[in-house]
């Protein structure tokens, strides 16, 4: 997302917000001169991708000795 410096200004808070999902870009006549981004978004974005790698329908318990068995 790209948004110019004066709506950064009146909007601080609402982008701040928006930052933790996606970067924001910050305008300054024309270019960008900043950019808004979340300094975890990479362990962010590991955690998600591990999200539905265990079935719902398994326990922790199946999951943990089903990986003993692969070891």
């Amino acid at each position: 997302m790209s948004i110019t410096a004066t709506e950064l200004k009146l909007n601080l808070g609402k982008y701040l917000l928006l930052a933790e999902k996606e970067d924001v870009f910050i305008t300054k006549n024309g270019k960008v001169v900043a950019k808004l981004t979340n300094p975890f978004q990479d362990r962010i974005s590991m955690a998600q991708s591990l999200f539905g790698s265990v079935p719902a329908e398994m326990t922790l318990e199946e999951a943990q000795e089903e990986r003993r068995n692969k070891i």
